[in-house]
């Protein structure tokens, strides 16, 4: 934190005296500091550095919308976030709205570029319609994120199928929420499916992306009285315990230390 302070203090100045050459670099750094205060629990001050930095973006997306616009959806979607760390949820789904917008413009000239920033946006907006009580324009908003990825997934597995069952994930809730307990369900059982090969292969990396989405599984099936797919997660469940198991003991030796 300190030195990401430190960065914003210098940039300031070096931002006062050449403007044109250091602004893009303040605006970096002081959403770099935001997420820092964030991460802290400082979520005032996190919120302020977000805004002051949304603000040099729209500036400089003013006067060269080609090179900055990439950068002010991404600055919109921080600031969503810090404002719906601090409650104020009316305002951060409009900031998402308006970074779901920018990316769609994007994505429609450059669809290589920018379609993955623009499905990660629908997902973020379609959180912020749930917790809005919203759901089923939440609901639409996260099928389009899925779309998105399963067609990005198809050309590029590698690089997208996780990102794939995360958003898979998120329309599950989704479901849940609008009381399409099946739906959900099967939402689910395809995101643990999809997440299953990247896990096994990087099973620290992706733990706490497969361990809910279990745990929800489990949760979905006592709810509608079916048994949990044992095929789908037997080779998934011994590697959960294992690491569950290593992330308790670390826990407890820093406890004691």
């Amino acid at each position: 934190l300190e030195r990401a302070g430190e960065a914003v203090a210098i940039r300031r100045e070096l931002a006062a005296a050449r403007p044109d050459a250091f602004r893009p670099d303040l605006a970096l750094s002081l959403n770099n500091l935001a997420n820092r205060l964030s991460a802290l629990g400082r979520r005032e001050e996190a919120l302020e550095r977000a805004g002051e930095a949304l603000a040099v973006y729209q500036e400089l997306a003013a006067a060269r919308p080609d090179a900055f616009r990439p950068y002010l959806a991404g600055s919109l979607n921080n600031l969503a976030n810090r404002l719906s760390d601090l409650g104020r949820r009316e305002e951060a789904l409009e900031r998402a709205g308006e970074a779901v917008a920018v990316y769609q413009e994007l994505a429609a000239a450059r669809p290589d570029a920018f379609r993955p920033d623009l499905a990660l946006s629908l997902n973020n907006l379609a959180s912020f319609l749930s917790a809005l009580g919203r759901r089923e324009e939440a609901l639409e908003r996260a099928g389009e994120a899925v779309a998105v990825y399963q067609e990005l997934a198809a050309a590029r597995p590698d690089a997208f199928r996780p990102y794939l069952a995360m958003s898979l994930a998120v329309l599950a809730n989704c479901f849940v929420a609008t009381d399409r307990l099946t739906e959900a369900l099967a939402a689910n059982r395809e995101a643990i499916e999809t997440l299953c090969e990247p896990f096994l292969a990087l099973p620290h990396a992706f733990f706490h992306w497969m361990l809910p989405m279990v745990q929800q599984h489990l949760e979905r099936c006592k709810a509608l009285d079916v048994e949990p797919d044992e095929e789908l997660l037997g080779p998934i469940n011994p590697v959960l315990s294992e690491l569950m198991d290593r992330e308790q003991k670390q826990k407890n030796q820093g406890e004691q230390a």
